[in-house]
């Protein structure tokens, strides 16, 4: 079992590996394969398809998933490292952790919003983005959207999520109005909430945080670090109350198919969400 740890608490050698590794796997063409999966099953209430990965009850195991198999896949490159989680609750500012050119370099410069600070600045020859949803070849952020402007998400805000003892509720997509997992998904409601905690965090940050192919920028993986956290901090606290739906939906449901029950294999694994419930013998959080 390894530890995740808080990326302000880093070594300075820490983030170096965690750094060298995540560049090991984009040059072997693994990072972008890892960016294409998550623009594959970014499928929204809309399409009449299986919706696995967002707007759905398996927001959280699917990503929980998906970050053991990029920390698998990093841990090949260097076997001491993990995914470090940002909580953006306590560090919130653009000049500071996690955005030194040590680790995930800064904001985007004025006009393309190009980041030209860090290790993965388009300049260092290390970061082409070659699957986003743009034509832009460089990293971009836009921290904060000074235009527009965008808050990050606070502690209340996460403490109002962890309160709601239930998991997930009816039509179980983003419109659910109560229920955990879009209280952190963060789904807006049109006349009863805005925005908020996972979503609001991805358009913070801007630029390719803000579509389908947000993994292209590396602080998509310690945001999702958190959010597996706040599961397991939810979890303990509401320790009986399960993952819903609890069985595969009856045919008259509308997201009957589109859903994944508690024992409904997601794809592209084959594992099920009652098989990503308990992380504890893989990983903890320091």
């Amino acid at each position: 079992m390894y530890t995740r740890k808080n990326q302000r608490d880093l070594t300075r050698t820490e983030r170096k590996r965690f750094v060298d590794a995540v560049l090991t796997l984009k040059r072997s063409g693994r990072y972008d394969d890892f960016v294409a999966t998550h623009r594959e099953f970014y499928v929204t209430d809309g399409e009449d398809r299986p919706r696995a990965a967002h707007m759905t009850p398996s927001f959280f195991p699917w990503h929980r998933q998906y970050l053991l198999e990029f920390e698998r896949a990093l841990r090949e490159a260097d076997p001491t490292v993990s995914v470090p989680y940002w909580d953006w609750t306590l560090d919130r500012s653009p000049g500071g952790a996690p955005w030194t050119p040590d680790f995930l370099g800064g904001n985007g410069r004025e006009g393309d919003r190009q980041v030209t600070t860090g290790p993965f600045a388009y300049q260092e020859g290390n970061w082409p983005i070659s699957n986003g949803v743009t034509d832009d070849l460089f990293l971009t952020r836009d921290l904060g959207r000074p235009a527009d402007p965008v808050a990050l998400p606070t502690a209340n805000d996460v403490r109002g999520a962890l309160n709601d003892p239930l998991y997930d509720a009816e039509p179980w997509n983003s419109v659910s109005r109560t229920g955990f997992r879009n209280r952190v998904e963060g789904w807006g409601i049109r006349g009863a909430r805005a925005i908020s905690n996972h979503n609001q965090v991805h358009r913070w940050v801007g630029g390719a945080m803000a579509g389908a192919g947000s993994p292209n920028d590396p602080v998509f993986w310690l945001h999702h670090a958190f959010i597996d956290r706040l599961w397991d901090r939810w979890q303990k606290a509401h320790p009986g109350s399960g993952y819903l739906p609890a069985r595969e939906l009856t045919g008259d449901d509308p997201q009957r198919g589109r859903v994944f029950a508690r024992n409904e294999p997601l794809p592209p694994w084959g594992i099920a969400p009652s098989g990503l419930l308990d992380h504890s013998r893989v990983y903890r959080y320091a």
